[in-house]
This record gives C-alpha cells, structure tokens and sequence, in this order.
C-alpha cells in the first residue's frame, strides 16, 4: 500500500512539472512568435506639430485627434529628425508602442517640392523628382522612369514607378532618408543587392535668375552676318 501511494504521489509531481514545463514553452513559443500582419502594416504616426515645449520633447496632435507629448531623445541620438520641426508643419513619426518616445521624425512640408541633380548620364541637364502633397509624384525632364506615387511607410520612403520598357507595370522602391533640410534631400534604396545600392543626392529646384548686366544692354545688330 505504501508503495502504491508513493508511486501515485511521484506520477503526479512527474505531471506536474511536465505541465509546467509545457506552458513554460508555450508562453517562450508565443513570445517568439511574430504577427505576420504587422510585417505588411504601417505604423507611421502622422500629426501635425502642436508646439516644441523643449529641446527633447514634441507635441503632436495626430490625424486621429489626440494629443501626444513625445520624447525625441532617441530621434535626435539617431539624426532621425529630418527638417526643422515648427508648430503647424505636418509630421510623419516612428515611436515606440506606448507612444511616448519618437524613434523617428520627419517633416512632409519638407519633402514636398521640386527635387533635381545633374542628370547622371551626361551631366548636361537637371533630372529629378516632384513630391506633391496627396501622394502624387512626378518626374522632372526623365524619359527612361516615369514616377507615380509617393508615401511614408514604416519611416522609409515608398516611390512608385513605371520604367522605360516595362509596359504599365507599376515597381514599389522603398528608400531610407539620409537628410532632408530646406534645400537637400538624399536618400539611398534599400532591399536591394550591394552592388544595386543606388543613393540619390538633390536640390532643391530654383528658378534662375537672369545674369546682371549692370544696365548694359545687347545691341540689336542690324548686320546680316551677325543674323541668325
């Protein structure tokens, strides 16, 4: 009889610690777990900025209505805040998921606008591209990539395109923001192979400026050597 009941007490402790151990596991497994969905979800905040109370802190008044007081300690640690931040401008923002910390800010009055370099080619022109408000993109004097739409995702930027040959097949390009200010942007592609990595230096477009002459005027010549 006392065997017996030893045997059944140590079956028990046996399935009891199994038990336990099974939901050890379990809990390990679920934490180890990643939702798919927040792979394909944005989780860019977007707000405009309410007020810089401090050199550390920024409030947001989201497109949802809320007010936020947001830490940008880890955002300026980073140089993740790109553009100048001013009440009123329009913000796209990485926190974390209390959103109490901004890991990332960027000012969308900023990139809008007309963005241009010497055409890679020969130089001889400007290409570029123009960022305008509602997601609308455009190129600037290209003819081999015709850019369509623009967004912030996740704190990279998402372009839109059709290429030269590739029928009406719109490609999704995601880039990482290197710096933005009033009169610079550069980004660099991201998800492509090392030998791929393309990074894109602009400016802003600015209308020129005719040449000062000092009040000197061109001669209307009348000679007709010197007609065209």
């Amino acid at each position: 009889m006392k065997k017996l009941l030893f045997l059944s007490v140590a079956l028990a402790a046996v399935m009891l610690l199994s038990c336990g151990g099974g939901g050890r596991h379990q809990a390990e497994r679920e934490e180890d777990t990643v939702d798919v969905n927040d792979l394909i979800r944005d989780h860019t905040l977007y707000g405009l900025c309410g007020g810089v109370p401090s050199a550390t802190q920024l409030n947001v008044i989201t497109d949802n209505g809320d007010t936020l007081t947001l830490d940008v300690s880890l955002a300026k640690g980073a140089n993740k805040i790109f553009g100048a931040v001013r009440p009123g401008d329009r913000l796209a923002l990485m926190t974390n998921k209390n959103q109490t910390e901004a890991t990332q800010v960027i000012n969308l009055n900023y990139l809008l606008g007309d963005w241009v370099m010497p055409d890679p080619l020969d130089g001889s022109d400007e290409v570029g591209i123009r960022i305008k408000e509602g997601g609308v993109a455009e190129s600037i004097e290209m003819t081999n990539i015709t850019y369509r739409t623009w967004r912030i995702f996740n704190g990279k930027l998402e372009i839109t395109s059709i290429r030269e040959g590739g029928g009406e097949a719109e490609e999704a390009n995601y880039f990482e923001i290197l710096k933005l200010s009033q009169d610079t942007l550069i980004y660099r592609s991201l998800d492509k192979p090392q030998d791929e990595i393309e990074t894109f230096e602009y400016t802003r477009w600015k209308e020129k400026t005719a040449p000062d002459l000092r009040g000197l005027k061109l001669e209307d010549h009348q000679d007709e050597y010197m007609k065209l």
